[in-house]
């Protein structure tokens, strides 16, 4: 080493093993670790017993005589304690009869044991046959005309085609995967052809999706995240590049739109969300905080993600991380109330007034005294840097009723493409993404709406290419459901 050179003082080499044993400890949870951020925080006004001593304490029994009504349930009940299959499922009797002769006896009753069943699902032909006519005077023939179909001169009906969507969307099939069931019905459909349908399917569903981007823009409170999604690269065989989804979600009418863009800058946010107002709530990526700036959006933050970097750093800091994980729980303690208690907007917004804000203001009070005594590079020390400079954001949830504490329902919202990811690993095409991001928007809210989500395309299939594109909107799942 080179004398000139400044060799580390000895509290700088403390502080960088301190750093070192945290992110090996990060790495352990990582691999080893379970992934839930329960917090059970201790209770310091538990009284603390000395069993040393060994002194028995004899409690005084004392009783009470105890009487309630309890109302008769008029459920069935079978055999083993099952409760009774569903009544909306077809029923194939098979009866029984004893083996000897029964003629000349009474029936007095009988037994019916239930036994649920599968059928595998069941490819069918669909022909459309049509009579022709000629009259004897005449050249002219008659002839019905064919219904329109989703796809000319496309050998899949509406169901089908219902049926590879939700497949893949919805269960998480890739299409390789289908190829493969259909050829256990001695079907053959290349994957060639359903990649076709599919992109047919695409720009089919395309004014569909740009009514929902009207609705989705005409909204004045917004949640906004992005998911990554790799993407096969034409350029460098055998590598993919990292797209992502932008996914924006509407919590006060339970709507949802994906967006694809090839990468994760500011450009597809700004392009989007071009000309919005209302409110924006994110977590902490620093492309969202430039919408603070711009007149008529109100930025709002994400206490979950500020919650997490606590609960990371309870290794590095027990006594900081779990006061602050402790008032948290005492704010989403609140929030509980307001769902079971079912408040309006206005109620919602007069019980954080009176029970949160003045825990926001000890959080508050708190942070700004922690922050000039931990290690800014420490868990600790990042987690309470975030947490005061995303402060501005954090608190803003109760000035509005409406707003909600956290960006957990949109993240909730990205969970199919998660799980779609595990399964077919990468989209084709940039084309391909955008397609899909089209797919996965109708079948997302045709579950938010609580449509059943195969019932739902198959029946728009059927209209959707003879419907006036001024009335598209009549075909999204908020409108469809009163259909």
């Amino acid at each position: 080493m080179n004398a000139t050179e400044k060799q580390p003082t000895y509290q700088q080499l403390l502080l960088e093993i301190a750093f070192l044993k945290e992110e090996n400890a990060k790495l352990r949870k990582m691999i080893f670790g379970q992934k839930r951020e329960r917090f059970i925080p201790v209770d310091t006004n538990q009284m603390s017993i000395n069993f040393g001593d060994q002194i028995a304490y004899k409690v005084e029994e004392q009783t009470e005589e105890v009487s309630y009504t309890r109302r008769k349930s008029t459920k069935k009940i079978t055999p083993h304690g099952r409760g009774s299959l569903p009544s909306h499922l077809p029923r194939k009797d098979i009866v029984l009869e004893p083996e000897e002769d029964v003629s000349g006896l009474k029936k007095i009753g009988e037994e019916i044991t239930e036994e649920l069943e599968y059928k595998p699902g069941q490819l069918y032909v669909k022909r459309y046959i049509r009579p022709k006519y000629i009259a004897p005077e005449k050249e002219k023939i008659s002839i019905a005309q064919m219904p329109s179909r989703p796809i000319e001169k496309c050998i899949a009906g509406p169901g089908l085609l219902s049926h590879i969507l939700i497949s893949k969307y919805v269960d998480h099939l890739p299409i390789y995967r289908q190829q493969q069931m259909f050829k256990r019905e001695k079907v053959n459909l290349p994957r060639s052809t359903m990649d076709n349908w599919l992109r047919e399917l695409g720009n089919l569903f395309e004014p569909l999706y740009q009514a929902q981007k009207e609705r989705m823009l005409g909204k004045d409170y917004l949640m906004a995240d992005e998911t990554p999604n790799k993407v096969l690269d034409k350029k460098k065989k055998g590598k993919t590049h990292t797209g992502y989804y932008w996914v924006y979600y509407s919590p006060l009418d339970k709507e949802v739109y994906f967006d694809y863009r090839p990468g994760r800058g500011r450009a597809g946010p700004e392009e989007f969300l071009a000309g919005y107002k209302g409110a924006l709530q994110s977590d902490g990526y620093a492309v969202y905080d430039r919408f603070d700036l711009e007149t008529g959006i109100t930025l709002l933050g994400c206490m979950a993600h500020a919650r997490r970097k606590f609960y990371d750093a309870r290794d590095n800091d027990k006594k900081r991380s779990e006061w602050m994980l402790n008032k948290i729980k005492q704010l989403y303690e609140i929030e509980s109330q307001c769902r079971d208690e079912n408040l309006t907007v206005s109620d919602r917004f007069l019980l954080r007034q009176q029970k949160a804000l003045p825990i926001l203001t000890e959080i508050e009070s708190w942070l700004s005294q922690e922050i000039q005594s931990v290690v800014p590079k420490s868990t600790i020390g990042k987690a309470i840097g975030y947490m005061t400079n995303r402060w501005p954001y954090l608190k803003r949830y109760v000035e509005d009723g409406r707003y909600e504490i956290d960006n957990n329902l949109v993240e909730n919202a990205i969970r199919p493409v998660a799980l779609g990811k595990k399964n077919y690993l990468f989209s084709g095409s940039h084309n391909g993404a955008k397609r899909s991001a089209i797919f996965y928007t109708l079948v997302s809210n045709a579950k938010l709406q609580g449509l059943e989500p195969f019932s739902y395309l198959r029946d728009i299939l059927e209209i959707i290419a003879d419907y006036l594109v001024n009335k598209i909107s009549d075909l999204l799942p908020v409108n469809f459901k009163n259909h």
